[in-house]
């Protein structure tokens, strides 16, 4: 493997554990979480499973539901369903709630502001979409909804099912959907990997490829 590709999966696994670990930090927050972490708290509640192990339960969910829409999973969106879950338990292992009020804002914006950044890492990588990411484009590719429509469905759809379950709903639920997708809209380009550049042909890779590459046949000889 090379550097660059060594290098790649290093961002991929540190921004999913980082990710893991930022909903860990908003959870204990209490202040409200995610749409998909209301679902899955909710989840949590009605099941006794874990938080982090029914993360990754609706990640393969979703993940299923790509087959009718033709969509196709990276390394990056396999390891995704699989990282992310332990890292949030992790997280909630290390973490304890605050009592002050101060300190619950101060743990939520920090946790807001690391998925910001894992998310860049993450997706930076070109791995591979998550799984729910997956799902909107799929969406929007099979039906040509906007996907300002589709991600606004999805999203109020999981929101919805996650408070019936009993999923945490508040403030920070709010401040996540209008703050989040600026916030990893300036991290995307810093934690981007740009595509490999192609080398210039020289003279004689030119000859090698021949005139069906559109070069020349080699001096004193006849092209096929």
């Amino acid at each position: 493997m090379t550097f660059r590709g060594t290098w790649r999966g290093l961002q991929l696994l540190v921004g999913l554990f980082l990710y893991g670990f930022s909903l860990a930090m908003m959870i204990r927050a209490t202040l409200g979480v995610s749409p998909w972490d209301v679902l899955g708290q909710g989840g949590a509640l009605q099941t006794g499973i874990p938080f982090g192990f029914m993360t990754n339960i609706i990640g393969v969910v979703v993940l299923i539901l790509w087959i009718p829409l033709r969509q196709r999973p990276g390394i990056g969106t396999v390891l995704n369903v699989l990282l992310v879950g332990p890292s949030a338990e992790a997280g909630l292992a290390l973490l304890g709630e605050p009592d002050q009020l101060w300190a619950r804002i101060l743990l939520f914006t920090g946790g807001l502001v690391l998925l910001a950044i894992a998310s860049g890492l993450y997706i930076g990588a070109r791995l591979g979409p998550g799984p729910r990411d997956g799902l909107m484009t799929g969406l929007h590719d099979r039906f040509g909804l906007p996907i300002w429509f589709v991600r606004t469905a999805i999203e109020g759809t999981v929101l919805l099912l996650g408070w019936w379950l009993g999923g945490s709903v508040g403030l920070g639920t709010v401040a996540f959907a209008l703050l989040i997708g600026p916030m990893i809209n300036i991290a995307l380009p810093v934690f981007r990997i740009p595509e490999s550049p192609r080398r210039p042909l020289d003279d004689d890779d030119v000859i090698a490829r021949g005139p069906a590459a559109g070069g020349a046949a080699p001096a004193g000889g006849t092209a096929d």
